[in-house]
């Protein structure tokens, strides 16, 4: 005996299944439907709260969803990436830095979170330049003069930074690397502490962020030599390159961008980059970072991951002739 389904029953059978098969899809195409958690990897302040808060404020009114910016600093980023790549309420998103995808990877044993797997790259935000910097009184006004005055005295001169794996160390170690001298480190806890001692001369130079030095440059207080972008900074019309003096293709900027747990559908990962984009290109926005010298990117997900790939050669090669290990 064959049973048949009543015309009526088969039609909302039938309406069933497709509703199952296209309810991922409306799910992705209303994303968001909540407010966003936008977590920053450091504390309150710098280069990273100004790039999370002006992105967010701007993905608020593309997104039509509230993001708000929670700060979660500890271990150089690691307690806020384990929790991110952790996260499955397809909601949260991080500030992701080239110390937690290109340094982190290289300096520690072991880490609470796999920057590949557990990820996936959105977009790159900004670039912040790295200021190569001397105290007034050292008897150099270029970047030329200081790499000559170092290879004369080996190891006497020495530089700050904000500690081991810092920025800071890493863009002069890559200086060190590139023209084959000895500096003496001088590692700190934080930004503060070293710029003390170099505005009071205890230290003769450091690489800095621009954001934190440019009113120290302007007032005469440090002397800037170089800047690591491949191009000069609007800021500082007259001071070159480290490429212009006699180190081609070098660069070293600070960048951030936006990391989704791999949880994430690929197609809101695409619209949160189109926002990012979007957002990090805004006018206000980019007068906003122009205030810090910070550079305005926003890309594709795809060429995020290609620019972390370059950036993780690089430092795998400067972090091994260093012999860097986090502290």
């Amino acid at each position: 005996m064959t049973f048949t389904l009543p015309r009526r029953s088969l039609l909302l059978a039938a309406a069933g299944s497709a509703a199952a098969t296209f309810a991922p899809a409306l799910r992705a195409q209303a994303w968001p439907n909540r407010p966003l958690r936008f977590v920053v990897p450091f504390a309150p302040g710098g280069s990273s709260e100004i790039i999370a808060r002006a992105t967010a404020g701007e993905l608020t009114k593309l997104l039509g969803q509230n993001v708000f910016v929670d700060n979660k600093p500890g271990a150089s980023g690691n307690i806020a990436m384990s929790e991110v790549a952790r996260a499955d309420d397809q909601h949260t998103v991080i500030l992701s830095h080239i110390g937690t995808l290109a340094v982190n990877p290289f300096i520690y044993s072991r880490l609470p979170y796999d920057a590949d797997k557990d990820f996936r790259p959105v977009s790159l935000l900004a670039k912040v330049p790295s200021l190569y910097l001397v105290h007034p009184d050292l008897p150099v006004k270029n970047l030329r003069e200081f790499i000559a005055l170092a290879k004369k005295s080996p190891g006497k001169l020495n530089y700050g930074s904000a500690g081991n794996g810092s920025a800071g160390h890493l863009a002069m170690e890559y200086l060190k690397m590139a023209s084959d001298t000895f500096i003496t480190h001088v590692p700190y806890r934080g930004t503060g502490p070293q710029l003390t001692d170099l505005l009071a001369g205890r230290l003769e130079a450091a690489s800095v962020g621009a954001a934190a030095v440019l009113q120290f440059i302007k007032t005469g207080k440090l002397r800037c030599i170089a800047t690591g972008t491949l191009q000069r900074i609007p800021q500082l019309p007259d001071v070159p390159t480290v490429a212009e003096q006699g180190y081609p293709n070098f660069e070293m900027t600070q960048w951030y961008g936006m990391h989704a747990p791999a949880s994430l559908p690929q197609a809101a990962v695409d619209k949160l980059a189109a926002g990012c984009a979007a957002a990090i290109k805004a006018p206000a926005t980019v007068e906003r970072l122009g205030l810090d010298a910070a550079i305005a990117v926003g890309s594709t997900p795809a060429d995020f991951a290609k620019f972390i790939a370059t950036e993780r050669t690089r430092w795998k090669a400067v972090i091994a002739r260093a012999g860097i290990k986090a502290d």
